[in-house]
């Protein structure tokens, strides 16, 4: 799944482990090295964006395929399936500006280096014991892990990023 183009690096674990707490800390350690880093999440909800009575929301209603909402401050393009198969995770990024690197969480069929975030505390079966691709894991407990995996502690942001880019191949600057 790794490319030149496509940097994916995932960050997997059961839901409550604080998968979306660990990519929030990291991006700012990643933009304050240089990188710039897109963000992929996979969800099995409807994603609704806007009210059901705003602009965008009544024109997909209406049947656009496509609704681009712009401001001066972001944008977004709204795509319906319309029965259509999910995208792969590879068409998905395509469709993002470069990045340095793409941290996706979720698409946990998709093959591509992951580090599993586990708080044993929850007594909930961890992933590696099944998942290939993941190459460590981020932990508050890391001596009630019976795995020969490297574990990081789970507030060790710069330990965490830097082990992410050692992963992907991308040499920090001093």
């Amino acid at each position: 799944m790794n490319s030149p183009h496509l940097p994916f690096f995932g960050i997997s674990g059961r839901s409550g482990q604080g998968k979306t707490t660990l990519i929030e800390a990291l991006l700012p350690w990643f933009r304050a090295h240089g990188l710039t880093v897109n963000v992929i999440k996979h969800s099995h909800h409807s994603i609704e964006f806007e009210p059901p009575g705003k602009d965008g929301a009544r024109f997909r209603r209406a049947g656009a395929g496509e609704v681009l909402i712009a401001s001066p401050y972001r944008y977004a393009i709204l795509h319906e399936l319309n029965d259509e198969a999910e995208p792969p995770l590879a068409t998905l990024a395509a469709r993002l500006s470069h990045a340095d690197i793409v941290i996706v969480e979720g698409f946990a069929r998709e093959a591509m280096p992951r580090l599993e975030v586990m708080r044993p505390s929850t007594a909930t079966e961890p992933l590696f014991k099944t998942d290939v691709d993941i190459l460590a894991i981020a932990t508050d407990d890391a001596s009630s892990i019976g795995t020969t995996l490297p574990t990081l502690p789970l507030d060790d942001i710069p330990r965490i990023g830097a082990f992410i880019c050692e992963a992907l191949g991308i040499a920090l600057k001093p």
